[in-house]
């Protein structure tokens, strides 16, 4: 198969859609990972209490559960508007838009509880769209595109991260916390845009015989395709390619509040110092995965991605300089950004378009077990052997999803699959 060339793969309206269902992911994610906890700091809330908080993600994880309905049917109110993936978008936009303003009206001294129910509300819907932009980013990219176009979708989601863990930020030493969470809900309004604008995608396969059908088909067909070993081998794999690196940034704010740096430090410096090492490290990673291919982009990307956590260990050593806040931060985005893309490609090639909803779900969810379950532990971890210590956990933590590469994506993989193909 001949690949495209890098002029075509990057010029057309697939890229452009990418870009909009990054930042509509990315969004609410950020808002629960960067900026509630930021909140909450500011408001007096111990680091216990936020690294619980963390527990508030567990419909990422979960998230396999109900996507087989997003798999096979339409939202009932919206059969006016013909479009199964648009259907679920447009409804889980116009709720997140809803519930992000809601935030605001809670005291976060008094009313802790009903924050984290209204962030386990976000959570969910969060996932509900994370399944559905999914399943149609993977319909519409052809297989030579899925690493560039993953690529430019996790840029995306990282640049939407720049608005409640910087704009946000900023806001928030002039503005009430209210008003911060109204101007940080209105960015949904470019996902609702992206929805209203593009078109439904061919359904690929037939609507199932009944609900069992349409839960346990996809699962049965991944484990064929695969074989049970290297199916469990891929999943594995998964779960650890990303856990060093999740619980390393899960308290990431909070751990720039302690080393003394201000609010304003961290949304100018901190987090837009990843900008630009995040949008060229990610644009030249889906470039590269055209050229080098999927399988060595993940042992290339992760390795950086390992060296970028122990610049946290040095920040952790020093505690004070915004150039170092930069430095540090810039590199992690260049590993982190790098890693992410091979790795969102490497989902999108092993699940089947025609379940891609209910497999790219899973397999996501699984990706969202390290940030969830594991980092919700992180705070009394940090408590317990301190800042330096922890990021050199994480780095060791990050090992053992490097040594499956061997199984699941060796280092001349892609060209065997070129072959077979």
């Amino acid at each position: 198969m001949n690949s495209p060339s890098i002029k075509d793969a990057l010029l057309n309206r697939r890229m452009l859609i990418c870009i909009f269902t990054g930042f509509a992911s990315g969004l609410p994610l950020y808002i629960l990972y960067s900026l509630v906890p930021a909140w909450l700091r500011t408001e007096g809330v111990g680091l216990k209490e936020i690294g619980f908080f963390a527990l508030i993600g567990l419909p990422y994880t979960w998230k396999f559960l109900w996507s087989p309905l997003l798999d096979n049917y339409q939202v009932p109110l919206l059969k006016y508007r013909p479009g199964l993936r648009r259907s679920w978008m447009l409804c889980s936009q116009i709720a997140l838009l809803v519930s992000i303003i809601s935030l605001g009206l809670f005291d976060p001294k008094t009313q802790l509880w009903p924050i984290a129910y209204v962030c386990l509300l976000i959570a969910f819907l969060s996932a509900t769209q994370d399944i559905v932009l999914d399943a149609y980013r993977r319909q519409i990219l052809p297989d030579e595109e899925l690493g560039l176009g993953n690529s430019i979708h996790v840029n995306a989601y990282r640049i939407a991260g720049l608005v409640p863990g910087s704009l946000s930020l900023i806001l928030a030493d002039s503005l009430p916390w209210q008003t911060v969470f109204i101007i940080t809900a209105a960015f949904m309004l470019s996902g609702i845009a992206l929805t209203l604008s593009i078109s439904e995608p061919p359904r690929l396969k037939a609507h199932p015989g009944n609900l069992q059908t349409a839960v346990i088909e996809p699962f049965k067909e991944f484990f064929m395709r695969q074989g049970v070993r290297q199916a469990c081998l891929i999943l594995a794999f998964i779960l650890l390619y990303k856990l060093g690196d999740s619980m390393a940034t899960a308290l990431a704010t909070p751990f720039y509040l302690d080393m003394g740096f201000s609010k304003t430090d961290i949304g100018i410096v901190a987090k837009n110092a990843a900008l630009w090492p995040m949008v060229i490290g990610g644009i030249l990673g889906g470039i590269l995965m055209l050229k080098i291919g999927i399988n060595r982009a993940l042992w290339l990307f992760g390795l950086v991605q390992i060296i970028s956590i122990l610049g946290f260990a040095v920040l952790a050593r020093v505690g004070e300089g915004l150039w170092l806040l930069a430095l540090v931060i810039g590199f992690e985005y260049l590993g982190v950004g790098l890693g992410t893309a091979a790795f969102v490609a490497f989902i999108a090639r092993n699940t089947n378009p025609a379940f891609a909803a209910t497999q790219f779900a899973l397999f996501t969810a699984i990706t969202a077990v390290p940030r969830t379950v594991a980092s919700s532990a992180t705070g009394i971890i940090i408590e317990g052997m301190g800042w330096e210590n922890f990021f050199y956990l994480c780095t060791v933590l990050a090992i053992p999803g490097m040594l499956l590469l061997v199984k699941v994506a060796p280092w001349n993989g892609d060209r065997q699959l070129a072959a077979d193909i």
